[in-house]
């Protein structure tokens, strides 16, 4: 296992790389959303230390588990950061009430539904975030970690749409890690993960395999032939997530006036 020096030193290398990225865009600071979870916790933690007076954690419930807002909130607290609150039920109903509406809904699963819901969810977060970031000239920060963007584990131009990605080389084990160095509660640190998308939505239970043999396999190590199998199902499925939109190259046509 780590030692705190090691942790704390690999925290430092990440707070300024947030610096420089920052610095590199001509931006102001940091915004991000504040779910609850251990991975927005840790980010939160990191924008802080590098951004103390110019950072803000947003949380966008969207007929959401209340109990993931006190936790935010919570969050906020013990870090002392700045927090707003964004209440996203209403236009997630009425916008999805109207795609609704546009088709035949009873010819979709229930599991379609389900799906597509949380998937507008996310993209209805973090174009709030973006539109936050071009009021106040900052960088929208992602909560990814490294298998979650190895398997493709977020929502294409939702949570996955973001300008930076701090954790995306971290394993979850790694990240429960440094919410407890930064101070974090440990019901934060320890939290079920879950991306919030529906009532008892759980990330594990959605991607069948559990983070601990994610982190197994991206480390190295022997994982069960039916788990790696998964995992690098995902990885190939969600390939298209991780690279810009493939692009037509035409040849130019000559003499056109």
């Amino acid at each position: 296992m780590w030692s705190k020096k090691e942790l704390l030193a690999r925290q430092e290398i990440v707070v300024e790389w947030l610096k420089e990225k920052t610095s590199e865009a001509n931006a102001r600071g940091l915004v991000f959303g504040l779910s609850g979870g251990v991975d927005s916790a840790v980010v939160a933690g990191l924008c802080q230390k590098a951004f103390a007076d110019s950072s803000v954690g947003v949380i966008m419930p969207a007929a959401s588990d209340p109990a993931d807002r006190e936790d935010a909130l919570l969050v906020a607290r013990v870090l002392g950061i700045e927090v707003v609150e964004i209440d996203l039920s209403e236009p997630f109903s009425l916008l999805y009430s109207k795609i609704e509406g546009a088709f035949d809904t009873g010819s979709f699963s229930e599991k379609t539904h389900r799906m597509n819901q949380g998937n507008l969810k996310a993209r209805l977060r973090m174009a709030t975030l973006y539109a936050i970031a071009s009021l106040r000239n900052y960088l929208v920060v992602g909560t990814d970690n490294a298998a979650e963007f190895y398997t493709g584990y977020f929502t294409k131009y939702g949570d996955g749409g973001v300008d930076l990605l701090p954790l995306a080389s971290l394993t979850k084990s790694e990240v429960r890690a440094w919410a407890r160095i930064l101070g974090l509660p440990e019901s934060i640190a320890s939290k079920v993960p879950s991306a919030g998308l529906w009532q008892g939505q759980t990330d594990e239970q959605e991607m069948g395999v559990t983070y601990d043999l994610i982190d197994k396999y991206l480390l190295g190590e022997q994982i069960p032939a039916e788990a790696k199998e998964k995992i690098e199902k995902m990885h190939a499925l969600s390939e298209h997530k991780r690279r810009m939109p493939a692009r037509l190259e035409l040849p130019r046509l000559e003499g056109l006036n």
